[in-house]
């Protein structure tokens, strides 16, 4: 038997235990929670590797979710937020800069003719979500089974899928996926499975006269980027229109990601609002509202509210036009694609050797790994199967240097950084990893 690779967290095991007292999970945010024994604290990044403060250093897929898609601490951005700290800070006042960032927006998204800025992706879904309820004057919503859209109250509600028998005929149940959420919010929401054509449109039919928006992540970012049909896209829309809902695409994590005009470009429809946060400046900390125009407009005085004190910072702004220059006019979104590329094909050679069989989801700059024939469709089908393997693997990953995300939800993240030595020590580890888990298996098997 191969023997189980070991990192030295002693540095982090012993932060742990200080901010554990002080801070619940000892994090400031629960999914940065790995175990009392392994959860990772980081000392810095720099292109695609991050080091922890024992000094490990590790190839990393995860990037925050997905902002670093230039890769840490990347000079051209850092070098433009410092010129932004010389603004001076927080005015609560506008400055010059969002107009030409919010130009670049509109150039680079067909269809988007007013922008509004947020600090982050649940802010900005929270926003369009509100000025869809204003503009419609109905406060129902749509929901993709296995979406993701933010923190906040009206979007944490799941199909229960794991205490629900298919062959019940019924849905499954809807229920918050956090403790907290006021019950009363059940009654504005209608969960529907990811590409079920006949059970969207019967949710049209039925309750469209209450139902103002519908919300759709075209590539789910939090359930493997498990992705929409052009069909289903199209069909989303046209039905939005039909019935007098607004179609608002979030593209939190796909947006300036998979495409230059986001995911929405790709199926070839414009939404009625769209969402964009995680790539727009590298890691610094902005979001971003664009839509239709007669709909923004509702944002004003006796319409929807939308404000916030640090929304359009003079550095996050700055590190925005720096970034989004870069991929606009630079061929940094097929780079890093083209890494993607790389690494499923090596990814492939290793699985194919062992027959072990597999497939892949979303887009090659993030990307979702299965160990079936073909990727599930929606968030049932992948609920309903075995993902044990990858968590396994996931596991040694992090022990031989590779940071992906440990829940089999959340896709690998490309960025422009990865180089050719990023790529062979993945592929090294992966292999390991790979025989590690096989073994692991085989042993739990024989138990």
């Amino acid at each position: 038997m191969a023997p189980i690779p070991h990192r030295n967290l002693t540095k982090s095991n012993a932060q742990f235990q200080k901010a554990v007292k002080r801070m619940p999970l000892g994090v400031s945010s629960t999914f940065r929670y790995w175990g009392d024994e392994r959860t990772i604290y980081v000392h810095h990044g720099k292109g695609g590797r991050t080091w922890d403060i024992d000094g490990n250093c590790y190839v990393d897929y995860r990037l925050g979710y997905g902002p670093a898609i230039l890769g840490y601490a990347d000079d051209r951005v850092d070098e433009a937020a410092r010129r932004g700290m010389e603004v001076g800070g927080v005015f609560a006042l506008s400055t010059e800069r969002e107009l030409m960032v919010a130009d670049r927006i509109a150039k680079m998204v067909e269809g988007v003719d007013l922008v509004r800025f947020s600090n982050s992706g649940t802010e900005a879904v929270m926003a369009a979500l509100r000025v869809a309820r204003a503009f419609t004057g109905k406060d129902s919503y749509i929901l993709i089974e296995g979406s993701y859209h933010g923190l906040f109250d009206a979007a944490m509600w799941m199909s229960n899928v794991a205490d629900w028998d298919p062959a019940s005929g019924t849905d499954p149940a809807t229920v918050p996926y956090s403790m907290g959420i006021p019950k009363t919010l059940k009654e504005l929401v209608y969960l529907t499975p990811m590409n079920d054509l006949n059970r969207l449109e019967d949710i049209f039919k039925k309750h469209a006269d209450k139902i103002g928006a519908m919300l759709l992540e075209p590539m789910m970012g939090n359930c493997c980027a498990i992705s929409a049909t052009t069909e289903f896209v199209r069909a989303a829309r046209a039905l939005c229109d039909k019935y007098g809902v607004l179609l608002i695409i979030d593209e939190v994590k796909t947006g300036f990601r998979v495409a230059k005009g986001g995911v929405q470009s790709l199926h070839g429809v414009r939404p009625d609002l769209c969402t964009f946060a995680k790539a727009m400046a590298n890691g610094y900390p902005i979001a971003a509202l664009g839509g239709r125009e007669d709909v923004m407009r509702t944002f004003r005085y006796g319409g929807a509210a939308h404000g916030g004190t640090y929304t359009a910072h003079g550095v996050s702004i700055a590190a925005a036009e720096k970034c989004l220059e870069i991929l606009d006019e630079t061929p940094a979104l097929a780079t890093l694609a083209a890494y993607g590329e790389k690494l499923k094909a090596g990814l492939k050679d290793i699985l194919d050797r062992r027959g072990i069989v597999h497939s892949f989801s979303g887009h090659s700059s993030m990307f979702g790994l299965f160990f079936a024939p073909k990727p599930p469709s929606d968030y049932r089908a992948w609920k309903r199967s075995d993902y044990t393997f990858y968590d396994k693997m996931a596991y040694h990953l992090h022990d031989l240097g590779i940071i992906c995300e440990p829940d089999s939800r959340e896709p690998w993240f490309m960025c422009e950084a990865h180089d050719q030595s990023c790529l062979e020590d993945t592929l090294r580890a992966v292999e390991a990893a790979v025989d590690l888990t096989l073994e692991q298996v085989k042993g739990e098997a024989s138990a």
